[in-house]
């Protein structure tokens, strides 16, 4: 047991990253039943559609599980009411100021954790109240930090500036990693990339297969001009480039960009001309596979290198 497991009241230090049009109930309920904690990706749904996941979730599993939560959804007010009516305990929240909502959340004896991807918003969501940090690094998938700071680096400078457990995320995939991170400082990891080609991952199955063909350089950080956010290379990206070659404005890549980009590729399947976001630890990721089993190979994993390590001389 460490800070996080004890929080969260879960056996392993395993957070599933609450991605959009990824992070349905079935992926949630699955990690929670393996032992981690699974999150509903609030950002993709609309409160309708939330509330169904929720109760779905309720229904597949007695373990505890969240939700994440982007702090600039359009409907936020709607999907919280939810979240307290459902009597949901753990809110991750995400892309935004964690101080408007923090307190009112912990007053419903809500457990709130934020991510972060420097030093700075570490500090201030620590003051914010919040229970827990969630450091980010630059490998990470979707939308990402403009300082584009490795996990590598931001883990060990986060833990120095907080006094709160901290959850590494961004290039973590395997036990391996997770030894690595906590080595780096961290209390527990957040893994997106893996999870996200998972059988019970709501992603289509293009988005799956388009994955698990990655290798090393096949994502990029792009969009820096709006919102950065690390993206497979596919048609669509080569347009952005493109635009971006020829000095385009922020106007131009928004008209680009359009509306449901990120839908249209990842749940609808058109992994030419949709936004595929994932992280670059999908290099690794050869395989589809049940969390179940997933989860497995990580402790394994994970445990074979505690003892490998601790055979090292110097």
């Amino acid at each position: 047991m460490n800070q996080i497991t004890n929080l969260l009241e879960i056996k392993y230090p395993i957070i599933q990253g609450g991605m959009i049009w990824c992070s349905g109930w079935k992926l949630a309920s699955a990690v929670s039943n393996a032992g981690g904690l699974g999150l509903i990706g609030a950002g993709s749904m609309s409160p309708e559609v939330f509330k169904k996941h929720v109760n779905k979730c309720k229904a597949a599993t007695n373990k505890h599980f969240g939700v994440n939560l982007p702090l600039i959804y359009p409907h936020i007010d709607d999907i919280i009411k939810i979240i307290i009516e459902e009597g949901i305990k753990i809110v991750f929240t995400s892309a935004g100021n964690p101080k408007k909502w923090t307190g009112f959340f912990k007053e419903h004896g809500i457990t709130v954790a934020h991510v972060v991807a420097n030093v700075k918003f570490a500090k201030k969501s620590e003051e914010a109240g919040v229970d827990a940090i969630v450091a980010e690094g630059f490998e990470a998938g979707g939308h990402n930090g403009k300082e584009e700071t490795t996990t590598m680096a931001l883990i060990p400078t986060v833990k120095e500036s907080i006094s709160i457990p901290l959850i590494a995320a961004g290039g973590i995939a395997t036990g391996r990693g997770m030894l690595a991170a906590m080595a780096l400082g961290a209390d527990a990891v957040q893994i997106g990339s893996r999870f996200a080609s998972s059988v019970e991952s709501s992603a289509h199955e293009n988005f799956k297969q388009k994955i698990i063909g990655t290798i090393d350089g096949s994502t990029k950080l792009s969009l820096k001009q709006l919102i950065p956010v690390r993206l497979i290379r596919n048609k669509f990206l080569n347009s952005v480039e493109e635009l971006e070659y020829k000095g385009a404005s922020k106007e131009d890549l928004l008209k680009l960009l359009g509306t449901g980009r990120a839908k249209l590729g990842m749940f609808d399947g058109d992994v030419d001309e949709g936004e595929l976001e994932i992280g670059q630890i999908s290099s690794l990721i050869n395989e589809i596979k049940p969390i179940k089993e997933i989860f497995k190979e990580i402790i394994a994993e994970f445990e074979i290198a505690k003892k490998e390590l601790s055979n090292i001389e110097f």
